[in-house]
């Protein structure tokens, strides 16, 4: 071990024993905090095993574990030593695998670990040498890591040792966060500041918040870090850069955490002097071959590469007349000697302007199915538009049986308000993960395309864009950890729940007072329904401002693509409002197996949280509620508004049970949200009046600025700016 580590793991462990009231509650900690635990019973009780370590072999990935139980131990029970060595007087915890540890082979847990994989653990209560214990065993040395921070969520959360039974290995392979960061570290969608990588800084100062970032990601199990935007760069590639990626790469490798990059398909002509980047010409295909082993003399471990090609400008096979499976393959035949992946993204739309930019990718991506070598995964969003606040689920899911998919959910709020709107994302994921494509019958739910299980791929993945900064609390808005948090649950298992996620960050970050557990989760699962209510209820999406994506812009036309505007997705008129996605229209549902198409093809039986967008339905049109379209329209945008300030209410009535300094800061972000969300509701009201002719309904505030106000509003410095280069 270096001695810079030994000295980061003496300064946390220290701070870790502090008392928690002399500590200002910044949020760096995130769902790591190692406080004393307030039972003293308890304590006694979690001491009585668990202050007894054994660990009889070492390795890097197995250091990490048990550094990390030594930290959490120490300053669960109120500063106590942990003792390293052998079983103490009242029992032990032991960790390791069967070819680490004798005593963990003594135990013949071959079939217990038979089925848990690389990555798999079991956490279990026993008696060794007749004394109470308990043991972490696993596979692989990686497998350990994850069990011991699932016992440090166990012991967080308050739980029982004395009957532990745990076992759990990940269904999905790759859990990678994508960071849309960029070498001058700037972050495009980025609200929590700068980038964490200081490329500047890089090979040769390692900040310390590398390590705390790679142990967050371990007791997630994210086991992938994407470093670099999907707008990328192609100085990344070369070799100053690689010293500085194969650094980062040393202080995740013992949290079980590979690094991948973004490829910029241009690079063979942008860094390699070539005059053609085209896939299938030789001299293309020799150079990337030789870049790619080159970044493997740095970077051993190298995971491999996500690509965005020929979409929004960006390079790609199409340039030269060739397919997506062409531009994938050639990256993918030179990492296929180094067991590496390739992520190509299906977030593409071409250059003309589209009959319905919803059926671009489908249209470009099914006649390849099968068509990709073995180690590529297409990367594909939730939604077939752009991570709007609610998409149904991307058509693709299921159209590629020959070809894996790995789907991509974005942690950063660019839709949701930024970081400074509350909005916990895990129902998100979840409505997209279980909607039921119906590709091979009933009960074909995303999530089973996305593990494998569907058309038994063993190559499956997750990505989620992150929402991280240099931020001291790491995600500008406290709760935006929990999609972080979430993002990595769900990505190990996901027929988790939204709830049980919840309540679990809520007592890893806040408290394990039942009130607060039970304020909070409300206030949490919440969230996503009252923000879509206020942003785009209905159906309704890609209304937001231009190119900054802040606030409310239903007005936005005459941009250099129709669909960069607002009026081409909600197409408003004096009869009525919505997209037609039927056959009437552009048919983008036939893209969906037949079985879904009844669900949304006729208006009546369209479930009302997608009605337009799927159909352009009249002003007049009578709703489940009684009320006309446009009377459900205000009523919606008014319940959003009004349901922050019920989340206002929720959260003062906890001063007091929350520390003063999140309490505080938590209370002015609801401020602003509750000020964006009349910010919303009036506008896109007062918008849309000018087509429905229709009076705001009776008992409904009036907005208080006419239309004009907000359309002069301007943002020219509004975080997360993509840059101008």
């Amino acid at each position: 071990m270096t001695r810079i580590s030994v000295c980061r793991i003496i300064l946390v462990a220290s701070l870790a024993c502090i008392d928690s009231r002399l500590m200002a509650e910044d949020g760096y900690r995130l769902w790591l905090r190692y406080d004393r635990i307030e039972s003293v019973a308890l304590r006694t009780e979690y001491a009585s095993v668990l202050k007894y370590l054994v660990l009889e072999k070492k390795s890097p990935v197995l250091n990490a574990a048990e550094n990390e139980l030594k930290i959490a131990l120490q300053g669960l029970l109120g500063g106590e030593p942990v003792s390293v060595g052998d079983i103490g007087e009242s029992g032990a915890l032991i960790l390791g695998t069967p070819s680490t540890s004798p005593i963990i082979s003594s135990l013949k847990l071959s079939a217990e670990l038979k089925q848990l994989g690389d990555e798999g653990y079991y956490v279990f209560s026993t008696t060794i040498k007749g004394k109470r214990s308990v043991v972490i065993a696993a596979n692989k040395d990686v497998g350990v890591l994850y069990g011991a921070f699932h016992l440090i969520r166990h012991l967080l959360t308050r739980q029982n040792i004395q009957t532990l039974a745990i076992k759990s290995a990940p269904r999905i392979r790759h859990r990678i966060l994508n960071h849309w960061d960029n070498l001058d570290r700037t972050v495009e969608r980025g609200y929590a500041g700068f980038s964490l990588w200081d490329w500047h800084k890089l090979p040769d100062y390692i900040d310390p918040r590398y390590y705390d970032y790679a142990r967050a990601n371990a007791s997630i199990g994210i086991n992938g870090s994407v470093l670099t935007n999907v707008n990328s760069n192609a100085q990344i590639l070369t070799e100053p850069y690689l010293l500085k990626v194969a650094a980062l790469a040393d202080v995740f490798r013992p949290y079980g955490i590979r690094v991948y990059l973004t490829a910029r398909f241009s690079a063979p002509v942008e860094i390699g002097g070539l005059s053609t980047a085209d896939p299938l010409d030789p001299t293309v295909k020799e150079w990337w071959r030789k870049k790619i082993d080159e970044i493997y003399t740095h970077v051993p471990d190298f995971g491999g590469f996500v690509v965005k090609a020929n979409s929004e400008g960006q390079p790609g096979p199409q340039n030269y007349e060739r397919t997506h499976a062409d531009g994938a393959n050639v990256l993918a035949e030179a990492l296929s000697a180094h067991n590496g992946i390739v992520m190509w993204r299906a977030f593409v739309y071409d250059n003309k302007v589209p009959e319905d930019r919803a059926k671009q990718a489908y249209n470009e991506f099914k006649p390849l199915d099968g068509k990709f070598n073995t180690n590529v995964m297409i990367q594909v969003k939730n939604g077939p538009i752009d991570f709007q606040p609610r998409e149904p689920f991307h058509p693709l899911f299921g159209a590629l049986p020959g070809t894996p998919i790995n789907v991509e959910f974005q942690l950063t709020q660019e839709y949701l308000g930024f970081a400074t709107h509350l909005v916990y994302l895990a129902p998100l994921f979840k409505e997209c993960l279980d909607a039921d494509t119906y590709v091979k019958g009933k009960g074909s739910f995303v999530y089973k395309v996305i593990d494998g299980s569907l058309e038994n791929h063993a190559l499956t993945g997750m990505a989620g864009v992150a929402n991280i900064g240099n931020e001291r609390n790491w995600c500008g808005h406290p709760f935006a950890q929990s999609n972080w948090f979430s993002f990595g649950r769900i990505a190990w298992d996901p027929s988790s729940s939204s709830q049980a996620i919840a309540e679990e960050w809520i007592r890893m970050t806040f408290s394990n007072q039942p009130e607060v557990v039970k304020t909070l989760a409300e206030i949490m699962l919440a969230s996503r329904e009252i923000t879509v209510k206020y942003m785009t209820p209905l159906g309704l999406h890609h209304i937001m401002g231009w190119d900054h994506h802040y606030g409310p812009g239903p007005w936005i036309k005459d941009k250099p693509r129709a669909d960069w505007t607002s009026v081409y997705y909600h197409k408003a008129d004096s009869i009525g409002i919505g997209f037609d996605r039927t056959k009437k229209g552009s048919a983008a549902l036939d893209q969906y197996a037949p079985e879904v198409r009844p669900t949304f093809e006729a208006l009546e039986n369209c479930p009302e949280e997608y009605l337009l967008w799927f159909h352009h339905v009249p002003w007049d049109y009578k709703m489940k509620s009684g009320r006309t379209l446009w009377e459900e329209l205000c009523h919606q945008y008014h319940a959003g508004a009004d349901s922050v300030k019920w989340m206002q209410r929720s959260w003062n009535a906890l001063e007091g049970k929350i520390d003063a300094e999140r309490f505080a800061h938590v209370k002015s972000l609801l401020d602003i949200q509750s000020r964006e969300a009349v910010w919303w509701r009036n506008s896109c009201i007062l918008y849309f009046k000018t087509f429905s002719n229709m009076p705001i309904p009776v008992g409904l505030e009036k907005p208080d600025k006419p239309l004009s106000y907000y359309e002069k509003l301007q943002f020219p410095f509004a975080p997360g700016i993509r840059p101008k280069w």
